[in-house]
């Protein structure tokens, strides 16, 4: 056996009853209850205790409960020295049992110290502690030697066997998270491939069309300004400037979306640089930054947007503060300008058909919440969403 073997603790997730089946924790939970019923039984209706030695016992005994539970506690979280001090206060309390005529209880005490010492703690510590308990059992024992010695024996087979069964179950619930996480990443993995397929597609279709749009847009308007001056042809100028913008926002947009969907998205901090930059207006961030999830980010960008696309339309050239905050369990967005003040309704539905009907819809799909309302000074969009 190596050093190693010696000195290493059983897994937390060979210690842990966390995911014990029902059966096993019931079966586990029966024998506890039918011993402790037994001893008690035995120890107490036999008439050789009054009342308050009777009240005493059991106060003993919920101590010792306790300290049961502690240990397993502390030997959860692999701290060697509490546990070690736990078992040493438990076999105090057995010593004590012996000397007030409690035969039973000691006994119970010190082959559940051997068999949970064995069970619990690295070999190192635990081989000692049972030899102890397993010692003050046989000097008190009043049977033959060789019933002393065979129980000796198996308590510490028990013991080592206890050990080993929960080894093998923490090793079995190591395998089965990593083969659920190898599982996630496969299924990551395949939807990444498939969200890259459907990102060429766009690129190859939509974003070609847009792009020559664009060219023949801008050939439409290098024609028109050659045209002498009218109202018709300043009309159409207009008219195909504004296709024009229309195509080259819709042509950012559209790789924006192709960077979302290959998972290259510019973190959002500065996304919302980027969208204010032609705004006199400023962005503040505030809280421990993080990697958000992809629903929240984009919960994120498509609020701050909307709401600097309803300044533009219904309070042009007012002052924009855009404000990021990060809270613990969530993140949190305001939008606020100093221009005049609207009504909600007035907003409801903005020109891009998305509006505070389309925000407050997404912030709630996500078990967040958008507020929107007349400020101070101008119109204030407020959205939390869990992040």
């Amino acid at each position: 056996m190596t050093r190693a073997a010696w000195t290493s603790w059983p897994s937390r997730e060979a210690l842990s009853a966390r995911d014990r089946t029902r059966p096993r924790a019931a079966v586990a939970w029966s024998v506890r209850v039918g011993v402790l019923t037994l001893m008690l039984w035995g120890t107490f209706s036999s008439g050789r205790f009054g009342p308050w030695e009777i009240a005493v016992g059991l106060l003993g005994v919920a101590a010792c409960a306790w300290a049961g539970w502690a240990f397993f506690r502390t030997s959860l979280e692999h701290r060697l020295w509490p546990s070690l001090g736990l078992l040493a206060l438990l076999m105090a309390a057995a010593v004590g049992a012996q000397q007030a005529g409690a035969a039973v209880p000691a006994v119970v005490l010190w082959c559940g110290c051997a068999v949970t010492a064995m069970e619990r703690l690295p070999l190192s510590a635990g081989v000692p502690a049972t030899v102890v308990a397993l010692t003050a059992y046989a000097a008190v024992n009043t049977e033959g030697w060789m019933t002393t010695a065979v129980t000796t024996v198996g308590l510490c087979l028990a013991g080592y066997v206890l050990r080993l069964d929960a080894e093998a179950r923490g090793s079995a619930q190591r395998l089965l998270a990593q083969e659920r996480a190898a599982r996630v990443a496969e299924a990551e993995s395949a939807a990444l491939g498939e969200r890259s397929r459907i990102a060429r597609e766009i690129h190859d279709v939509l974003a070609h069309s847009l792009s020559a749009q664009l060219v023949h847009l801008e050939a439409a308007r290098l024609l028109i300004e050659r045209e002498p001056s009218g109202e018709f042809r300043d009309q159409v100028l207009e008219r195909v400037v504004a296709a024009r913008s229309m195509a080259r926002e819709g042509l950012a947009e559209t790789r924006q979306a192709l960077s979302a969907l290959r998972g290259e998205v510019t973190p959002v901090e500065e996304y919302l640089r980027q969208l204010v930059a032609a705004e006199p207006g400023e962005v503040t961030v505030t809280g421990k930054q993080r990697p958000l999830t992809a629903e929240a980010s984009q919960a994120v960008r498509r609020v701050a947007q909307e709401a600097l696309t309803n300044v533009r339309k219904h309070a042009p050239g007012a002052a924009v503060l855009v404000r990021l905050e990060y809270l613990p369990d969530e993140v949190a967005l305001e939008v606020r300008d100093r221009g005049g003040c609207r009504s909600v309704d007035e907003l409801a539905v903005s020109g891009s058909g998305y509006g505070l009907l389309g925000m407050r819809e997404r912030a709630e799909l996500l078990g967040g919440t958008l507020e929107a309302g007349p400020g101070e000074e101008g119109f204030v969009v407020s959205l939390r969403v869990p992040a």
